[in-house]
């Protein structure tokens, strides 16, 4: 199927997009050496054509030892030879701009590799050189400095300090190979915005900006007390600078911002999304929900409310490569949204329940104004995986001390082909993450072929969110529905109907079915679980 080429024009098709998120490595393999590549992206474009997607999200694609799956980059100017050249990126940002779909590029602000040029000229510099105030490097505590500089826990867990051999300990928020970048210093910032040119200049249409809220820090790196304002290194105002010239250069190409914003005070979330700084950022709180009428339908009604008076879109996304997958979340009778700690190895889980609920997720996610993100293999309904202990790659799990799962379950190569090796992923070795028994059942090739699959059910709430001017207008209007169902109006009559209570409830009037979740009853009544479309 052949999409059609991008109207230069369209400046606002942010505004309404289906963004679809693609982990390379786990993607397609297109050269057989076990890992997801370029080659592999490229082969499956008609794939995501056929899918309906606006535009692709790739996680980091640059140079890296892989330490933490790509987050920590070594050269962005540079594509990892794993995944292919920086050639092939090129071909594959045109060709898909060609059938339609943008490419948006991730960029990790807060830190880079270990092996990144600036820090290995640091380590080797030594203490008090210029090439160290690319970083924060600092004496430690105690008679010999065998103490970490502050208290701070790192987003791993442990302390996010690490010693060298001549006694300076330098900071990382992450795993000890992503050193965090100095963003006082002036080097720092024109780096940063010389590779949003860079990217630009390729003909990407964004950005996402992963931890976006961490990269400015107080330069005295005091201990961190519980209420302190501000923070020490969580959502300083500095930051908002920092984003201005950002948007300054993006402008410049009519480039686009995702923000990765973790903050629960609306009105410090929404500082991010002024006319200058991004344009977007990612709606975390309505991943977090659990599978709750009341509580989904205030996610949605603060998101919007929070977004209104600075006239950004809201986004929408139930998974992504760090979460759970959507189906075991929702299968689990502890559901109680995303967290890491919930992750355990072994946690029961309904699959049966969580598709079902997955599918009517989907259908709700779709209905809502904004943009809407998919991460790869949603569309497939696939669950997570359990990863032996001894294969798991993620350092999150090292650095629970073996208690976190991590988030390589959500990881794993994706099924293309029942019937092929590895399920068609491409490979003639094992893959990089292994794929549990029976994944092949989740192949897209056997999804393409029935039209109840989680595959035709994305493929053709896409369709129509793309086809009918509706699903692009501003705000919703709720309707009246009983307790435990969300019903919600959006332009030229299009009607959203999600049963979350104990029992199958009638549908409000309407003139047509349009798509559902899952069968009506013989009654014509929704049942639990499902969610439907409808025009007045």
């Amino acid at each position: 199927m052949k999409g059609s080429p991008l109207e230069p024009a369209d400046r606002n098709w942010w505004r309404s997009a289906a963004i679809y998120q693609v982990y390379v490595r786990s993607f397609a393999d297109g050269d057989g050496d076990g890992t997801g590549d370029l080659a592999g992206v490229r082969a499956r474009l008609p794939y995501l054509v056929e899918l309906g997607v606006d535009a692709l999200w790739f996680t980091p694609w640059y140079l890296s030892p892989l330490a933490d799956g790509g987050y920590d980059v070594a050269d962005y100017r540079t594509i990892d030879p794993q995944f292919g050249t920086l050639a092939e990126a090129e071909k594959l940002i045109a060709e898909a701009r060609e059938l339609g779909i943008r490419t948006i590029v991730d960029i990790v602000p807060n830190h880079v590799s270990d092996q990144h040029p600036w820090f290995r000229a640091a380590v080797a510099a030594g203490p008090g050189s210029p090439e160290r105030e690319l970083f924060h490097f600092r004496a430690g505590r105690g008679r010999s400095g065998e103490i970490p500089p502050n208290d701070w826990v790192g987003e791993f867990g442990g302390t996010p300090w690490t010693r060298l051999p001549d006694g300076e300990w330098y900071l990382h928020l992450f795993a000890p190979e992503q050193p965090d970048l100095n963003w006082d210093h002036p080097a720092v910032r024109t780096e940063h915005e010389d590779v949003l040119r860079f990217w630009f200049d390729r003909g990407v249409a964004g950005v996402r900006i992963d931890s976006a809220v961490l990269p400015a820090k107080d330069p005295a790196l005091p201990d961190f007390t519980p209420g302190t304002d501000p923070h020490p290194y969580v959502d300083r105002d500095d930051l908002h600078d920092i984003y201005r010239s950002w948007r300054a250069v993006a402008d410049q190409y009519d480039g686009v911002f995702v923000g990765e914003v973790w903050l629960p005070d609306t009105e410090r979330f929404v500082r991010y999304l002024r006319p200058d700084e991004l344009h977007t950022a990612f709606n975390l709180s309505f991943l977090a929900c659990p599978w709750d009428a009341e509580r989904l339908r205030t996610s949605i009604d603060e998101t919007l409310a929070e977004h209104a008076p600075v006239g950004a879109p809201a986004t929408w996304v139930l998974c992504n490569h760090d979460v759970t997958r959507t189906v075991t979340r929702y299968g689990r009778a502890d559901d109680t949204g995303f967290a890491f700690e919930r992750k355990r190895f072994g946690t029961p889980t309904d699959l049966e329940l969580g598709t079902r609920r997955a599918r009517a997720a989907a259908l709700l996610s779709l209905a809502l104004p904004g943009t809407v993100y998919l991460y790869q293999g949603e569309e497939l309904g696939l669950p997570e995986a359990e990863i032996p202990r001894e294969l798991i790659q993620d350092p999150m799990h090292s650095r629970s001390g073996g208690t976190d799962p991590g988030r390589d379950g959500c990881r794993v190569p994706l099924p293309w082909a029942a019937d092929a090796p590895y399920a068609g992923f491409g490979s003639t070795v094992e893959p990089w993450l292994p794929q549990p028994p029976g994944w092949a059942a989740y192949a897209a090739d056997l999804q393409a072929a029935d039209p109840d699959s989680m595959l035709s059910l994305y493929r053709a709430a896409l369709a129509l969110r793309r086809a009918r001017p509706g699903f692009r207008s501003a705000g919703l209007t709720w309707l009246d529905a009983a307790p435990g169902v969300l019903a919600f109006e959006r332009g030229e009559g299009l009607r959203c109907v999600v049963n979350l209570s104990a029992a199958p409830v009638r549908l409000p009037a309407h003139g047509a079915v349009l798509l559902a979740s899952g069968p009506l009853t013989e009654g014509g009544r929704l049942p639990v679980d499902t969610a439907v479309w409808l025009s007045a």
